[in-house]
């Protein structure tokens, strides 16, 4: 068996929609996915860990980093820098791991710069209702700080259409499994299973 480059899953939800959840059920299964860990200016909140959550850095040495180009995209959202190590990302796939990497709608462009073969994944809440009720429930966010996030949400979801795949977060399980289906389906494309499996191929042909 040949070993071939890893694949590269984006998922991209607005604030509110579950992807945390869904993430999180992800890592449960034995799909046998590794999560980007992103790098982050802002400050760490209650329950993250450093290295599993986020690499929490100053904001001047972020800057430092995306000065010497170290991230393979970058965004700031709501004051706050984001940004992806290109170097991991580059070994991790070179070493053949499947990546899972998630970010807003803003990084998705200057990912497929790189990696033109990207597998996008867009998550929708099932109404506008729902995502604010959602938003609401966290109890994390004052009136104006829902506000802004639902008008985030509104910009994010315009972007759908240039996402491969749309899943519907009404029920997490229903979620978790279209997602595993995603992942699986990608895996067994032609051009995947040629290269895995090329000497079988060779022989049964």
């Amino acid at each position: 068996m040949t070993t071939k480059p890893g694949n590269l899953f984006i998922l991209s939800a607005p604030s509110g929609t579950g992807k945390t959840s869904l993430i999180e059920a992800l890592s449960q299964t034995d799909i046998d996915l590794s999560l980007s860990v992103s790098y982050t200016s802002r400050s760490m909140r209650l329950g993250e860990v450093e290295g599993r959550d986020y690499y929490f850095v100053e904001r001047k040495i972020f800057e430092q980093m995306l000065e010497h180009g170290e991230f393979l995209e970058s965004a700031e959202v709501y004051g706050n820098l984001y940004g992806t190590s290109q170097k991991w990302i580059n070994k991790a796939i070179d070493s053949g791991q499947d990546i899972l990497l998630e970010i807003d709608t803003q990084g998705v462009q200057q990912v497929r710069r790189f990696f033109s073969n990207a597998v996008s994944i867009f998550v929708l809440p099932p109404s506008i209702k729902v995502l604010e009720t959602r938003l609401r429930n966290r109890n994390q966010d004052c009136e104006e700080a829902i506000a802004r996030r639902m008008a985030a949400a509104r910009q994010e979801i315009s972007h759908v259409r240039e996402y491969d795949y749309v899943i519907i977060n009404e029920n997490l399980d229903n979620a978790l499994r279209e997602l595993v289906c995603v992942v699986q389906a990608e895996r067994l494309r032609m051009a995947v299973q040629l290269v895995c499996h090329h000497d079988l191929v060779m022989r049964l042909g």
